[in-house]
């Protein structure tokens, strides 16, 4: 949903801007394009960021790439001396690269070891955790993530599996789950597993409404922010924090009543953006 982002932020009116999940550089570069003066791009994943550094490099003079979690923009703002910025985007979407690339984990496709990290530096792989989480806890897990009816039995076949043998790969999992959860039509009973462990091992819902605020805060008068969700765990956060901003003393609009959505041209072309969903607020006082 480039083009609609663009038009929420203005980047015409120059500025500094913030993608606070540059991915592969998309957005940035639309930002640039358009009339960003300044922009910093943040990501977890160093993978993703020395890409977006290439797509980038002939702003080279005009970004700064910034490894590190988007939830610590407060933090990553001040240590640049920055107190107030021109617009923000944050798209929560996992990129291809990360879903179709080699050795990531991501996906059931391939059978490769089950990581699922967003940031390989730091932090316990899926296949870590599944080696001693507790059988309640995994269930919550996979239904909570991935709205899974069939969490409880997944998480039994689990733990039995794993008394058996670790459970170390993409394709050992998948193969569990598929034991316990029926097929529907084309869609793979591992379906909702997968992304269910992903968001579970990169804490993407921790902290969220709190993010939020943080980067509202750092919005300068006339400035926008623009979410792109992909679940409705994830736009269910933003909305709610949007619509209470708004209603707290007049410093904040809501420019988008209801979610914006993809037009058939994007999905047709993109199909993995059918579940995209915009919304934008902007400082106002």
């Amino acid at each position: 949903m480039t083009a609609e982002v663009l038009a929420a932020l203005q980047p015409e009116r120059g500025g500094l801007f913030v993608d606070c999940t540059v991915g592969l550089g998309g957005h940035a570069r639309a930002l640039l394009s358009g009339g960003a003066t300044r922009l910093i791009g943040i990501d977890r994943d160093p993978a993703a960021l020395a890409l977006a550094g290439q797509a980038l490099a002939e702003w080279v003079g005009r970004i700064d790439l910034v490894h590190g979690d988007y939830r610590d923009l407060p933090r990553l703002l001040d240590a640049r001396g920055i107190e107030a910025i021109d617009g923000a985007v944050a798209d929560f979407g996992v990129s291809s690269m990360q879903l179709d690339g080699e050795g990531r984990g991501f996906s059931f496709q391939r059978d490769e070891a089950l990581d699922m990290r967003m940031d390989t530096s730091q932090g316990l792989t899926a296949a870590d955790l599944l080696s001693d989480v507790a059988e309640r806890d995994l269930a919550d897990v996979i239904y909570r993530f991935g709205e899974e009816r069939r969490s409880r039995a997944v998480a039994r076949a689990v733990v039995a599996a794993r008394r058996e043998a670790p459970v170390r790969t993409t394709a050992q999992l998948a193969a569990i789950v598929r034991r316990v959860v029926r097929r529907s039509g084309r869609i793979d009973p591992a379906t909702r597993t997968f992304p269910a462990l992903r968001i579970w091992v990169n804490g993407e819902l921790d902290g969220l409404d709190v993010f939020l605020r943080a980067a509202c805060a750092r919005l300068r008068t006339g400035a926008r922010f623009a979410v792109v969700t992909f679940h409705s765990l994830e736009d269910r956060p933003v909305k709610h924090t949007f619509r209470a901003l708004a209603a707290e003393g007049g410093t904040f609009r809501l420019l988008t009543k209801k979610s914006v959505v993809p037009g058939d041209d994007e999905v047709r072309s993109n199909p993995r953006a059918r579940s995209a969903r915009l919304r934008v607020i902007e400082r106002v006082g």
